[in-house]
């Protein structure tokens, strides 16, 4: 039996004359936490509408579990948990009463579910506020209630709307822990802003602009894609001035820019971007030996996950805008 528990292909949808999702094509396997990422209005809320069946595309097809989201919802919903952005809970019941709800609405056998929601409260850190009225929660604790609703029947699939919003940096960490330990064994896909957050928790990482998928593969591997770098230079000045060095540290080969920074007495400091995939190190210490420079740093900044996500959904030409493939 197939591991892949999530194809998507060809999707597109259509709000009249707007083409919210364009062409995208993916696929999820057991076991991944997948990074859905995009600026606002990207298409990624509407991309995982059409996965949870709360919207039919205009064109394309997808299938969760097996399951086609336009022909076969109803297996299709009983196999996913979703948690919105806005946690959809009723605030006039007490946790556990919504939690019953819950799990009446998804059809769980009566006898089982007060062991399931006991286990679940714990999971999501409700044990100490299981009486208390929804309405009288903190907006993290709210969030903690819809990720144990999502969670509540055990689906194959989780999908989460920015799930630590409103939480505290403490509960951060222990919602990011749970995440990554439900993804061992089932499939997660995570969207959200806080780009550190992906970097902690997911292992590939999907970026969508446009309507178009602009990227595809794992943390490192979209950080590796930056082309060129930035790099650091600290020389002791030494009498030379620092208009000079820049001159011969601009003239290198594969140097696209180099401007002078602010350093302390008695040195000059500059920061090179290199051209295309150019590794400027040897470059840079070869100039300073010919130069009877003393170099005081040589610094190689890498790429953030933050530079990679602003270069793909800006236009910026520093990095290519092809799909680096992942697992499929």
């Amino acid at each position: 039996m197939s591991d892949v528990m999530i194809e998507v292909d060809g999707l597109t949808k259509d709000y009249g004359s707007t083409r919210a999702v364009d062409q995208v094509s993916f696929q999820v396997r057991k076991g991944e936490v997948l990074g859905f990422l995009g600026p606002n209005g990207a298409g990624k809320s509407t991309t995982m509408k059409i996965l949870t069946c709360f919207l039919s595309p205009t064109e394309g097809r997808a299938k969760v579990a097996g399951f086609d989201v336009f022909d076969q919802s109803l297996e299709v919903r009983r196999r996913i948990g979703y948690l919105p952005e806005d946690t959809p809970i009723y605030r006039d019941m007490t946790v556990v009463e919504f939690l019953e709800f819950a799990a009446d609405m998804r059809g769980m056998d009566p006898a089982s579910s007060p062991g399931r929601i006991k286990e679940i409260g714990v999971r999501c850190g409700l044990a100490d506020v299981a009486g208390k009225l929804v309405g009288e929660l903190s907006k993290g604790y709210r969030q903690r209630v819809g990720l144990a609703q999502a969670m509540l029947h055990d689906p194959d699939i989780l999908i989460l709307d920015e799930p630590t919003s409103g939480l505290d940096p403490n509960q951060i960490v222990e919602i990011r822990s749970l995440i990554k330990e439900i993804g061992r064994e089932k499939t997660v896909i995570l969207s959200t802003h806080i780009l550190p957050e992906v970097q902690a928790t997911c292992s590939r990482i999907l970026i969508i602009s446009g309507g178009k998928l602009v990227a595809d593969g794992t943390p490192e591997a979209l950080r590796a894609r930056e082309r060129g770098g930035r790099y650091r230079v600290v020389v002791e000045s030494n009498g030379v001035a620092k208009e000079a060095i820049r001159d011969r540290l601009a003239g290198l080969a594969g140097v696209a820019r180099c401007e002078i920074l602010a350093a302390e007495e008695g040195a000059h400091a500059f920061a090179l971007d290199a051209a295309a995939a150019n590794d400027l190190r040897k470059p840079i210490f070869r100039a300073a030996v010919d130069n009877r420079w003393t170099l005081l740093e040589l610094l190689r900044e890498s790429a953030s996950l933050e530079d990679v996500f602003r270069n793909l959904t800006t236009g910026d030409p520093t990095i290519e805008p092809s799909v680096e493939k992942g697992k499929s």
